[in-house]
């Protein structure tokens, strides 16, 4: 008989992908994630758990807007997490070099393997290489960890939003970042971020 002793369980494989399409199974994984992340008090928006029915219209219909680009993170193939870039419409030149970061989560069985890390520099990867400079987001006040994850990866806070969400009838604040990701125009940017965030 072998000695199993020393055996050790093999660690999960943590990886982030750009998707166009689903897979058999994404759209139920996907799924079953936002609830977990809505009762865990981080659903983008979603305070009470939407049926089963409006949540695979809702990621359907992301895959099908040309101005939405998803990423979603996977721990052993299963998603997990994701995160969104949200295109300016055509008609907004003076802000086209902006993107915007949405609908960033990681269900909590998930956490602790660096996925949402992961997903945001793929989605920073993805909007340079597609021309764009700076990345917005706007965050409530309640997930502190999600700013302290923007904040060391590079995101300033630029403003506040003293009535940005209303959570089982509290007024929560809201924060204002954004991050050159740019080198070219890294420059010329930061001491206007700085100065504005000390005021």
């Amino acid at each position: 008989m072998s000695d199993q002793s020393n055996l050790k369980p093999l660690e999960p494989t943590p990886n982030v992908e750009h998707i166009k399409e689903f897979k058999a199974g994404d759209l139920n994984d996907l799924c079953d994630a936002t609830d977990e992340a809505i009762e865990g008090g981080g659903g983008f928006g979603w305070v009470k758990l939407p049926s089963r029915e409006k949540l695979e219209r809702y990621w359907n219909g992301v895959l099908a807007m040309p101005a939405r680009e998803l990423f979603v993170a996977r721990l052993d193939g299963v998603i997990c997490g994701t995160c969104q870039l949200l295109k300016p419409p055509a008609n907004n030149e003076a802000q086209s070099f902006s993107i915007q970061l949405t609908t960033n989560f990681v269900a909590p069985w998930a956490r602790g393997h660096g996925l949402a890390k992961m997903l945001i520099q793929e989605a920073e990867k993805f909007a340079l290489s597609e021309g764009f400079s700076v990345i917005n987001l706007d965050v409530r006040e309640t997930l502190r960890e999600a700013m302290a994850l923007y904040e060391h990866l590079g995101y300033r806070r630029i403003g506040e939003h003293p009535a940005y969400a209303l959570v089982d009838n509290k007024v929560l604040k809201g924060y204002y970042y954004c991050k050159v990701i740019d080198p070219k125009i890294e420059k010329n940017t930061s001491k206007e971020i700085s100065l504005a965030t000390d005021s």
